[in-house]
């Protein structure tokens, strides 16, 4: 199979015919042998009822839905889970993103041999202040953090090699780091291609503005994991060290000026009577539990066995 089309989706009934149509056509027009996986994340709409109608006329569309809603990232796991075409692409189901940007896609891997190329809607027909300010925000960030000159990591559409999908956990809100979780698993190729962002045609956006400090948090979590995540005592021990040689070198001093004043015969308070007395023991106190952390944090697995268990309610056209 040339291409597999993960679409994540949540209450956008009014779009998917029209999606679908949009998809097939590209497909037929350049002769890809192709499936669609629509994955239906909770939806309370009838969205799922329009995937069944979808499927029963066209065998290429495949279909997902969850119990309840679990997050984009836990879509894009499942798709790429069940993604059988040699190069996997991801858009949202909101018609934002155009499946005239496919062909190309598809040949920038193919031919040119990314792992992942990356679309960039250069220009955006969203609210600049509530979206495009910090969106070039998060990106000029990400962009420091992660070392991958990308302009727009939280586009939806997206091509991939199959074994990159293969090789990377989406969970949690990773879905806006793809390229750094890629990057981490060791492809390097990433690339980016000048998409067309085209003015939502149906329903309203799904994502609020918490989006944004979710997704700082993610990043440093993501920036954590990758850098220390293997080794934690490389920086819990590093950070606990040095705090405990600091308190341990603050204490010998207020000793030291003590046992000073008892050699000369002059009278002294008493050590604990000092401030920094209590603040050097604090650090050394702080100090030991944070080599403690990365002492277990070396002996616990990072990875938990149910974080990317999901409650299926059905499939279709999927063993």
């Amino acid at each position: 199979m040339d291409i597999s089309v993960v679409v994540p989706l949540y209450n956008e009934e009014e779009s998917l015919p029209e999606l679908f149509a949009w998809i097939k056509r590209v497909m037929e027009a350049h002769q890809f042998t192709y499936e669609v996986i629509f994955v239906n994340d909770g939806s309370s709409d009838g969205s799922w009822k329009i995937i069944e109608d979808l499927a029963k006329d066209n065998a290429s569309v495949k279909g997902i839905s969850f119990r309840r809603n679990y997050g984009k990232s836990a879509a894009l796991y499942c798709g790429f889970e069940r993604a059988q075409g040699d190069v996997v692409i991801t858009m949202d189901a909101d018609l934002q993103d155009s499946p005239d940007e496919i062909p190309e896609l598809y040949r920038m891997v193919k031919e040119e041999g990314y792992d992942l190329v990356s679309g960039w809607k250069k220009k955006r027909y969203d609210s600049k202040l509530a979206k495009n300010l910090p969106s070039k925000l998060f990106n000029a960030t990400t962009r420091i953090i992660s070392g991958i000159k990308l302009h727009d990591f939280n586009c939806g559409l997206k091509a991939y090699r199959k074994n990159v999908v293969k090789s990377i956990e989406v969970y949690g809100e990773m879905h806006r780091y793809v390229p750094y979780l890629a990057k981490n698993a060791g492809f390097k190729k990433i690339g980016e291609k000048v998409v067309i962002h085209q003015a939502r045609k149906y329903g309203t956006t799904k994502f609020g503005l918490n989006r944004f400090v979710n997704g700082y948090l993610d990043l440093l979590t993501l920036w954590f994991l990758s850098t220390f995540g293997k080794k934690p005592m490389h920086f819990f021990g590093v950070v606990g060290s040095l705090m405990f040689l600091v308190g341990f070198v603050s204490v010998c001093v207020v000793g030291g000026a003590k046992l000073c004043h008892i050699l000369e015969g002059t009278s002294a308070p008493l050590v604990t009577s000092s401030p920094y007395f209590y603040l050097a023991l604090t650090t050394m106190i702080i100090g030991t539990q944070l080599f403690l952390c990365g002492f277990l944090g070396e002996m616990i697995a990072r990875s938990s066995t149910d974080r990317n268990n999901y409650e299926l309610n059905s499939t279709i056209n999927l063993d």
